[in-house]
């Protein structure tokens, strides 16, 4: 299993966070939250479409609403393999983090 990407991650994490609310305009809004910066929809679904063909999230047909002119929404989750990828990850970065002492990483 190789590693996710950083966005990957963010995603899955993000997903995990929303719970039962994980959707697409959702997921955006809260990485903004969390992060800042807003990120457009194909940096979203991008890696959403590589994490569902890997099998890391499942993605689930919601009802369609007459406010998104019948459309329906699209529901993540995260698969026990996408819980695997961010566990990896998590042990793959806490492994580079431990060599650097929080003194180097002090400024004036």
């Amino acid at each position: 299993m190789q590693l996710i990407s950083r966005s990957e991650e963010r995603i899955l994490l993000t997903i995990f966070k929303l719970d039962q609310e994980a959707y697409g305009v959702r997921i955006r809004e809260q990485i903004y939250r969390d992060t800042g910066t807003w990120w457009s929809y194909a940096s979203i679904y991008r890696p959403l479409g590589r994490l569902t063909r890997r099998q890391y999230v499942e993605k689930a047909k919601g009802e369609s609403t007459a406010e998104r002119g019948g459309k329906s929404k699209y529901y993540y989750t995260v698969t026990s393999p996408g819980k695997k990828a961010l566990l990896k990850v998590r042990e793959a970065q806490r492994k580079i983090w431990e060599i650097v002492p929080d003194v180097a990483l002090k400024t004036r």
